[in-house]
């Protein structure tokens, strides 16, 4: 059984990895208050595979330096109806990819959208931390400080 004493904290804001998309470093605003994640996606498209499977490729772009972006194709689980905190309900498509996070990696369900107009380019929802960490919202980068040193190294997406 875990209690809060097994649990380790991390901040209203950490800097996460995508190793399957080769990300290393993307800084996430961690929000107890979203059910599921979500994250920055343009140019999405969905191709239709021979076994009749759908992919979604779609690009992940630098807030900081939008020259940079990364190409992404992930298999497509599901279109979900999402509401955004102002009651705004969009259809958004639903992947699965692993999240890393001091030193932890576990699947994730990730939504995609364009969060041009938001802070982030990630969020991370209730449902990636639950049993794993406890939010503490007067710190942040608690468990980024790994990342943090590495971003110079090129997958960087800030």
């Amino acid at each position: 059984m875990l209690t809060k004493k097994s649990l380790k904290s991390i901040g209203w804001r950490e800097w996460v990895s995508l190793p399957e998309f080769g990300i290393t470093a993307i800084k996430a605003k961690v929000d107890s208050g979203a059910r599921t994640s979500a994250l920055h996606a343009t140019h999405v498209r969905y191709i239709k595979k021979t076994d009749g499977s759908t992919v979604v490729s779609f690009l992940v772009t630098s807030q900081l330096k939008p020259l940079k972006s990364v190409r992404v194709e992930a298999p497509l689980i599901e279109k979900r109806l999402v509401r955004s905190s102002i009651g705004h309900a969009t259809l958004r498509p639903v992947i699965l990819t692993h999240l890393q996070l001091d030193g932890e990696t576990w699947p994730i369900e990730i939504t995609l959208i364009n969060r041009d107009p938001m802070g982030f380019r990630m969020l991370i929802g209730r449902q990636a931390l639950k049993r794993r960490f406890l939010i503490n919202p007067s710190r942040s980068f608690v468990r980024s400080k790994e990342i943090e040193n590495s971003r110079s190294e090129g997958g960087s997406i800030e």
